[in-house]
């Protein structure tokens, strides 16, 4: 989307890509990009040619699928919750830098069986244009099940699809970027379902402290690794004591601050320059 582009004209232009799609299932997980495709594609195609379809998994933290679930229906679309089973799955467990292609091939597998079942024409995401510039293995799975991809078809940047969220009249127009809780262990530590729980209770317990829901707890073993936003950095360490205390309980032996502060994708740091995900972003 060129960036003198209006956001109403932006708007347009998305309504005209989806239109003739004339039905379309999307992957749907709540954040900002996938709400604004599911919002336009009701607009474009009436609720009746839409499906909203959320992935359950132990990947997903449990408050991420109640609030898709009621979104879902503040947007007016059906909504479908299907199981997926990555754990289950070797290649993903074992986490190395392509796993989110295991995880999104199961899932668009999945996804695109029960549009066909529907008889829905078309599988739809929410990845935008600046995903196509990050490492995002997934990519290669949707692309492969012929997946539509509408945010980056119109070249629509984050910040581009957040205003279109305002002009969508979306209330979660600002939501930080989540992602899913397999992000948090470093490339080759096996995934487990223990050691997702673990997290997810973790940064459940900071949030509840009030922190900023754009945190992640990274698990090194048995170190905890916070990372929140640099003005929050204070707060984390004025209250060390409790944070120590509940983690521990949690079966952390160390927990530590990260000093850079949050950033997306701090796993991917650790990529070296002859890595798949250095040398092709998408892939």
């Amino acid at each position: 989307m060129n960036g003198n582009l209006s956001t109403e004209a932006a708007l347009a232009r998305l309504l005209d890509y989806l239109r003739p799609l004339g039905s379309v299932a999307v992957g749907f997980s709540g954040g900002v990009d996938s709400t604004v495709v599911v919002a336009a594609s009701v607009r474009a195609l009436g609720a009746g040619s839409v499906l909203a379809v959320t992935a359950d998994s132990e990947t997903l933290p449990a408050a991420e699928l109640e609030a898709a679930r009621k979104l879902a229906a503040v947007l007016g679309a059906p909504h479908a919750v299907i199981r997926t089973h990555e754990l289950e799955c070797r290649d993903f467990a074992a986490n190395a830098p392509d796993r989110c292609y295991h995880c999104k091939a199961e899932l668009w597998g999945r996804v695109g069986r029960l549009a066909a079942d529907r008889g829905i024409r078309h599988v739809a995401d929410g990845v935008n244009a600046d995903d196509l510039d990050d490492f995002r293995p997934g990519i290669r799975a949707s692309d492969e099940a012929g997946v539509v991809h509408p945010l980056a078809a119109i070249s629509a940047s984050k910040q581009q699809v957040r205003q279109l969220a305002v002009a969508l009249g979306l209330t979660n127009w600002d939501k930080p970027a989540q992602a899913c809780l397999s992000s948090r262990f470093p490339y080759g530590s096996t995934i487990t379902a223990e050691g997702l729980k673990r997290v997810e209770a973790a940064e459940e317990f900071l949030k509840g402290l009030g922190m900023s829901q754009q945190l992640r707890v990274r698990s090194h073993g048995d170190i905890a690794r916070i990372e929140v936003p640099d003005d929050a950095i204070a707060s984390v360490s004025a209250g060390r004591a409790g944070i120590v205390k509940a983690f521990r309980r949690l079966g952390f032996a160390y927990v530590t601050l990260d000093l850079e502060g949050f950033r997306s994708g701090s796993m991917n740091e650790t990529l070296a320059p002859g890595d798949p995900g250095k040398k092709q972003k998408r892939w």
